[in-house]
């Protein structure tokens, strides 16, 4: 599928995506910088819950249609649309944006967000599928 210049600028759910970005900045202010990646995950649930948006909280997906290579688990994918992974860590890595890429491609989503919930201005980062 080819990109037109009109779509390069779009945001690729522009309304889920700041929905949830206001959520993890809710979490983030509720438990502070240092708390546990899986603290940070349950309170997100729980707001996700509230807010009545769907979610799949640690989905395993495979590499591939091989069954026996079991893949890594999704913290979250929301509403069917946007894999987010969750983070409590001094900072981001290569390795996490390529974790992010290879959910991506094994979920056939278009849009990941990695949150770095120990960051002291919490910054989601946006990676796009742009295989699809």
């Amino acid at each position: 599928m080819r990109m037109h210049a009109n779509d390069a600028n779009k945001i690729i759910y522009p309304e889920l995506s700041y929905i949830v970005t206001g959520l993890c900045f809710e979490v983030q202010k509720e438990l502070g910088r240092f708390s546990r990646e899986r603290q940070y995950c349950d309170v997100l649930e729980h707001k996700l819950k509230s807010r009545g948006i769907s979610y799949e909280r640690e989905k395993i997906i495979t590499a591939g249609d091989d069954e026996e290579i079991k893949g890594n688990r999704v913290d979250f994918i929301i509403d069917g649309k946007i894999l987010l992974e969750a983070k409590s860590l001094p900072y981001t890595t290569k390795q996490d944006y390529f974790q992010a890429q290879r959910y991506l491609k094994a979920t056939n989503l278009k849009l990941a967000m990695i949150v770095n919930f120990r960051s002291k201005y919490l910054k989601p980062k946006r990676i796009v599928n742009n295989l699809i």
